[in-house]
């Protein structure tokens, strides 16, 4: 599938690379901070984060999922607030990323630091169907825990 990207900044290809795999096993793009100065967030702050590029997905039967970069989270509490971002396919604004820094320091995004990871993977929209009742499994409507440690 082929991903028609928007540099909405100058920077884009310059001082800050365009969206790119980088490996032949990566499973998806780093992004960057396209920001003119440090950004400081906050032990426990936010701050959204713009990345300079716009896409469009083919079709409704893709989305663009924004994820953490593992070393920010583990290494310093950096990952998107809301867990994981969804870039629907009729989408075109600027992919804007908000970090929350859950770590007891502030941390600074400097320009063109990676910040995230973009994924692109198919969407399969449900036919929802109201039923009465759920066919039974194993576990049932056990909640959480319910299947182990």
């Amino acid at each position: 599938m082929e991903l028609n990207v928007k540099a909405l900044s100058p920077k884009i290809g310059t001082e800050i690379p365009a969206p790119f795999y980088a490996s032949a096993g990566a499973a998806a793009m780093d992004r960057h901070a396209c920001v003119d100065q440090a950004v400081t967030i906050p032990a426990g702050g936010r701050a959204v984060i713009p990345t300079g590029i716009a896409i469009a997905l083919p079709s409704a039967g893709y989305v663009a999922l924004v994820f953490a970069r593992s070393g920010l989270g583990i290494k310093h509490g950096i990952a998107p607030a809301n867990c994981v971002g969804v870039i629907d396919s009729d989408y075109r604004g600027e992919i804007l990323v908000g970090l929350q820094n859950s770590g007891d320091a502030d941390y600074v995004i400097q320009p063109a630091d990676r910040i995230a990871q973009l994924m692109v993977v198919p969407v399969v929209q449900a036919q929802v169907k109201m039923v009465d009742q759920l066919d039974e499994t194993q576990r049932g409507a056990g909640g959480f825990g319910s299947t182990g440690k």
